[in-house]
């Protein structure tokens, strides 16, 4: 990869990290960003864009780190139902608004 390129996906990293801050909401954020990128892989991207978008922009945008912060509160109030819905409730979520997008995106080509 060319030094222009990991320039290019700090950059998108800064930028969505950047953003996540005036959103301040895990749940939603997630969302937003399983919508677009199911809306995403659906097109035919470069190599070099593809890495851009989905390991530079919305890595920092959905933010793993967000989600698991989350759910370790709930787990260490000792609520262990309450952890369990939460942690399936946001997969199953997630994987339905990204293949929301991915069909989207499929109907609108």
């Amino acid at each position: 990869m060319k030094k222009n390129n990991l320039i290019y996906i700090l950059l998108a990293a800064y930028l969505a990290t950047f953003l996540r801050l005036f959103i301040n909401n895990n749940f939603f954020t997630s969302l937003i960003g399983s919508f677009l990128v199911g809306f995403l892989i659906s097109k035919r991207l470069s190599y070099s864009m593809e890495k851009l978008l989905l390991s530079g922009f919305f890595a920092c945008f959905t933010s793993f780190s967000g989600f698991i912060y989350f759910l370790y509160k709930i787990l260490n109030e000792g609520e262990w139902i309450k952890f369990m819905i939460f942690f399936n409730l946001i997969i199953i979520v997630n994987l339905f608004t990204m293949f929301i997008g991915f069909l989207i995106s499929r109907k609108i080509t």
